[in-house]
């Protein structure tokens, strides 16, 4: 067994890397998706590569996947009819929500809808208290009529989420197994299952959206498992978890909720694999795709992580306008800033750019696929940032005479030269990236100057340079392979499990030895996952977290623990709340003098690598012939204009090369853009290090 496969599916193109561990070479595709069916395109280019490559489908190893599609069937409200069963007098939990208006001064506000509507919504008798008591015991009979209602009323999926399950899951679990035998054909959610946590809005919405997603996801990962056996690779199938991690296919099939951010999570573990030794462990990844862009910072090596996010957002950027989800994702921000992004003129005759996309159907004007809206890409044509014939590595045809004209028709409703309305278009969605930059950076007490930019995706590199002017950012690092670098950052990531339970101890006064008890089964649970991966769970590292605060606060903090073992005696009291003070002061400077400490909530992360996972990536030393591919004219306002600019095959860049701007970078799949006054090296790991005009000198 010598391959591995990476397969990464976007709004726009979908990414497929075959690496061959036996030799180290890397073969690429990047094909439009089609969303119809998102696995004949996985078909499609796989095939190719089979051919393209000669290889011999039953020497791979393993295939990973990652897809926003899950996410996407959210925002577009394309999941299935999914009802709701829960404790008589809580049916109105999604409705109410938080009962704060996430725009304080707006009249006209509209909540963002829940997903299962009213009428979809039933109750049943049954009632366990905080302490996880039965305080009325259920009548499984009647969940099952409940259930026989909603199907009735054509639903094909039900979340069940009784108040407290997170306390004890006994009846939530009687319910949900009894309406799966009678209700086979039925996708069945318990919310113990997915969101084994306090709050019931937040456990309730994680259940409903798993549930929305559930058909679906599994329905799409029967096909693509299929489509790949037809191929005739017979490799175990991973899935690329919205924490960084791979889990197993049944794993997914049961919580695809889990998988909701899977694709922008393969771009930061990409970045943070690419950047590891040219970058000094501090990174801001880039991924700027047809669909969309998004931004992540990497510390230490390693991509920050968060355990609960907004998916679906009403208002980009705005606290509380989406659907709160409880799962453990790797902390980014997501803009609707792509290739795809469509350019127009608003109602006071100002130039936007986003966030509708062209997507791969129809597409950006020059795609030749009957776009005819302006777009981010046909604006970086017309600059002379691309090449119309090695677009896609020359495998799609472009049609400039197309993009001319959506711009045209832009310019004269503006009263603009085409050349400074393209232009526009890409300085506008280079200032929205750096905005969203900011504030991601920012949140987190940063300062984006301590940070080089890693940049990837297809539209990465093309935006990174004039992104990282705005940040004030001293280096740009593009990866070899850029535009294909998320799918090639499945193939390096662990196998990731994480579990979450409710405690609420107070370390002053409770049995910290609960706290080992529970941090035990969460790890066993876990572990139990690993081995159904088939991983050997020797090689696993275990994280211990736990959601604190000091007593009397309303929301808490995430805080990494000892390892443990843990007992009552005072000295491991008192090492757990120095471990939660210390991150207290790192975020909030200051702790307050002699209030008690609460662990809310106890997480594990268990992690173990998986088999093929030794990826090297390293520079040619030695190139055949000039990497100087031609000259063209591009657009550097910097430059006063149209600037003649130098333009280099990257494949004939050898390490200790070096490029002075202006300058263009060729590979298949994406084009790097080097501005006057800039300075590019070929470092040993086969990066390309950007220098910025201001710290050249």
């Amino acid at each position: 067994m010598s391959y591995s496969l990476g397969i990464d599916i976007g709004g726009t193109f979908t990414d497929i890397v075959v690496y061959d561990h036996a030799h180290g070479r890397q073969l690429n595709r990047k094909v439009l998706t089609t969303h119809d069916d998102p696995a004949r395109a996985v078909a499609d280019g796989v095939a190719a590569l089979l051919r393209e490559g000669r290889l011999d489908p039953a020497r791979f190893a393993r295939v990973v996947h990652a897809t926003t599609l899950f996410t996407n069937a959210l925002i577009e409200r394309t999941g299935a009819r999914t009802g709701l069963i829960t404790t008589a007098g809580f049916a109105d939990t999604l409705e109410i929500g938080r009962e704060r208006k996430f725009e304080l001064y707006d009249l006209g506000i509209e909540k963002i809808a829940p997903l299962v509507p009213r009428d979809l919504r039933l109750e049943v008798r049954e009632r366990v208290g905080a302490d996880g008591r039965v305080r009325r015991k259920l009548d499984p009979r009647e969940a099952v009529a409940r259930a026989g209602r909603l199907v009735e009323a054509g639903v094909t999926s039900i979340a069940v989420v009784f108040l407290h399950a997170y306390a004890n899951p006994r009846q939530e679990a009687q319910a949900a197994r009894a309406i799966a035998r009678r209700f086979p054909r039925v996708a069945v959610t318990a919310s113990h299952e997915v969101a084994a946590e306090i709050r019931e809005y937040e456990r309730a919405s994680t259940a409903v959206a798993n549930a929305y997603v559930k058909p679906l996801a599994q329905r799409y990962l029967a096909l693509l498992a299929s489509r790949i056996a037809e191929a005739g690779i017979g490799a175990p199938l991973l899935l690329m978890l919205s924490s960084g991690g791979l889990t197993h296919v049944a794993e997914a099939r049961r919580a695809p909720v889990q998988m909701l951010e899977s694709g922008p999570a393969a771009g930061a573990i990409a970045a943070a694999f690419f950047g590891r030794e040219d970058s000094g462990g501090s990174l801001l990844a880039f991924d700027m795709g047809g669909t969309t862009a998004k931004l992540s910072l990497v510390d230490g090596g390693e991509p920050l992580t968060a355990y609960a996010f907004e998916a679906a957002r009403q208002r980009r950027f705005v606290e509380g306008s989406g659907l709160p989800i409880r799962i453990s994702t790797i902390e980014l921000i997501e803009i609707g800033a792509g290739g795809g992004s469509i350019a127009r003129v608003d109602e006071i005759g100002l130039l936007k750019v986003g966030p509708q996309s062209a997507g791969s159907q129809p597409g950006p004007a020059a795609y030749g696929l009957g776009g005819a809206e302006p777009t981010v890409t046909d604006a970086d044509f017309l600059l002379g940032y691309l090449n119309p014939d090695w677009f896609a590595g020359g495998t799609m045809r472009v049609d400039v005479r197309a993009a001319s004209a959506a711009v045209g028709r832009l310019a004269a409703r503006v009263g603009l030269e085409p050349t400074k309305v393209a232009w526009g278009i890409h300085d506008i969605v280079n200032e929205s990236m750096a905005s969203a930059a900011r504030v991601h950076v920012a949140e987190r007490g940063r300062d984006p100057r301590a940070y080089a930019l890693l940049c990837t995706g297809g539209a990465g590199p093309v935006h990174a340079w004039g992104v990282a002017k705005k940040l004030g950012l001293a280096r740009v690092i593009c990866p070899p392979s850029a535009g294909v670098a998320s799918a090639l950052g499945l193939l390096v990531a662990p196998a990731r499990v994480d579990r979450v339970a409710t405690v609420g101890i107070r370390l002053d006064r409770g049995k910290v030895s609960a706290l080992e008890d529970a941090f035990r089964r969460l790890e066993n649970e876990a572990r139990a996952v690993l081995a159904d991966t088939g991983l050997k769970l020797e090689t696993a590292t275990v994280r211990r977290l736990a959601d604190g605060r000091f007593l009397g606060q309303g929301f808490d903090l995430v805080v990494e623990l000892p390892a443990g073992p843990y007992d009552d005696g005072e000295p491991c009291r008192r090492a757990l709340v120095a471990a939660f003070e210390s991150a207290y002061r790192e975020k909030f400077a200051l702790t307050p003098p002699n209030v008690p400490v609460e662990f809310l909530n106890v997480r594990v992360a268990v992690r173990a690598p998986v088999a093929g996972a030794d990826v090297a990536v390293e520079g040619p030393r030695a190139a055949g012939g000039s990497a100087v591919k031609g000259r063209r004219r591009a657009w550097f306002p910097e430059a006063g204009g149209w600037a003649e600019t130098t333009v280099y095959d990257r494949a004939r860049l050898a390490v200790g090369e070096s490029l002075d701007g202006p300058a263009v970078v060729e590979e298949e799949g994406s084009t790097l853009v080097i501005g006057p006054g800039g300075r590019a090296r070929v470092a040993p790991s086969g990066n390309l290090i950007v220098m910025l005009a201001a710290a050249t000198t």
